[in-house]
Order: C-alpha cells, then structure tokens, then sequence
C-alpha cells in the first residue's frame, strides 16, 4: 500500500544515550523519507554524543563509546538533518513523546529554530496500542508476519515502523489513509510542549500541567508572578518548553503594545 500523502513524511528512529529528553543525546539517527509519489530515501547516521555512553545502554543498542569517537557531532550534521526533514511531516514509534521531543533538544542546542507548527506527526506506536496493545517486534510479527532481525539498529527499527503503518492501514478500515487523520488518531492530550508541561484548555489556551500552578493559565501566571517566568528559563527544563513559554510572553508584550 501507498501512504496518501500532501506533503512528504519523515519516518525516524533515535538511539540516544538514555531517556532524559534535557540531557541525553543522540548516538545514531535514520531517516526514511517517503514522498507523496512514493519514492522513498533513507540516511543513518552514528553520532558523537560528546559525552560517555552507559555500557547498560550499549548495551541494548550495541554502540559504544568507540564507535563514536570519530563520528561527526550532532550540531555538525544538524543542517543536514534539518534540511531532510523541514518540508515534511513526522512519523515513528513512541516518536510523540521521545524521539521527536529530543531531536528537538538536539536541533535547539544547535542554533536551528525547529518548530512544529506546520508539521503533524503519526506515532505508529499509539496507533498499535490502541489497536493491539505490544510492541515494535510483536507489531511486526503481528502485522507484517516477520521477525525484526536487529532490533534496536536505528535502521532496522524505522523500516520496520514504516512497515506497520502500511499494514495497520491495510488491516483497519477505519483508518483513513491521510497524515493529518493518522496524526489525529495516535496523538495523546495535546500539549503545547513536547515533554508536557504545557498543556491546552477547552478554551484552547495554553496552560500549566504541573507544580503549585497546574490548571492555570499560563498568561495569567506571568502576569501575575513575573519571577516565575525567570525561574522557568533557569531551571531544568526542555529548551522547547522555554521556547513555548517566550512566545507565549512575546505574544502578551504585544497584545499590550496593541
């Protein structure tokens, strides 16, 4: 099956360091771009995290500290990556709430502005659970009738994400076959920030999802307390996060101007 595609969509799959979106980093990286002809592109890159590898992480992944010692660093193949996926929309597994949150991390800590505005993103891993309720390899034995051969290779694992979804669509007919549907359905709450901190109200306002303020408007809270702002920027929070909260206080600057 072709993917109904308007503009073209960005499977990716990360290895990383750990699970910490604000400190870890990434250690290997593919992309399978599929564009809305259906030709398909795929890069992988080992990366320099700058940083040790935990040998619990080594392994489950299988790279280690001297795999890459002399790879390229993120922010060296940041414009890249950029470049790759800018135009498209965003797909992978478990991709909503990890990989997409640290490759942001990863694009901000490199001066390059990511934004997901006019990007939807399918997480083919929500789709599975709220279908079936398992995981990558389980999905692909289930779905594709294959066993995963190198789990946990970046490559192995996006092209397998890529071959569950078409199954998932060929399987269920209630899915439309459209990013913007796709995207929809394996979205969790929506939150204004990747990692959660933010989050919407009926009235579609930003709002805070944590901490003495939780449920509170977020416009109100800086305008009420000014010092909390500064004590978000200083603490130990995503850079999307921070970034959500200057727009949101660059927009309150000028409503007042108006």
């Amino acid at each position: 099956m072709q993917l109904n595609l308007n503009k073209p969509i960005c499977f990716f799959d990360l290895e990383t360091t750990g699970i910490n979106i604000s400190k870890d980093r990434i250690v290997e990286i593919s992309i399978l771009k599929v564009y809305p002809d259906g030709k398909e592109e795929t890069k992988t890159w080992v990366v320099n995290p700058e940083m040790p590898i935990p040998p619990e992480v080594t392994a489950i992944h299988g790279i280690s500290d001297a795999d890459v010692v002399d790879k390229p660093t993120f922010k060296e193949l940041s414009k890249e990556i950029y470049t790759i996926i800018k135009d498209s929309d965003l797909g992978g597994f478990n991709s909503n709430r990890f990989d997409i949150p640290l490759l942001a991390e990863e694009l901000l800590r490199a001066d390059i502005d990511f934004d997901m505005k006019n990007t939807q993103s399918v997480d083919v891993q929500t789709i599975f659970h709220k279908m079936e309720k398992r995981t990558l390899s389980a999905a692909y034995k289930f779905y594709c009738d294959k066993n995963l051969e190198d789990a946990h290779s970046a490559e192995a694992d996006t092209k397998a994400t890529f071959e569950v979804l078409k199954a998932q669509l060929e399987r269920y007919d209630e899915l439309e076959n459209n990013t913007k549907f796709l995207a929809e359905f394996s979205s969790h709450k929506k939150f204004a920030d990747f990692a959660g901190f933010i989050n919407y109200n009926k009235e579609g306002e930003e709002c805070f999802s944590f901490g003495k303020h939780k449920g509170k408007r977020v416009v109100d809270i800086l305008e009420k307390e000014p010092g909390y702002f500064g004590w978000l920027l200083n603490a130990d929070f995503p850079l999307y996060t921070k970034k959500v909260l200057t727009a949101i206080k660059l927009r309150q600057f000028n409503n007042k101007l108006g």
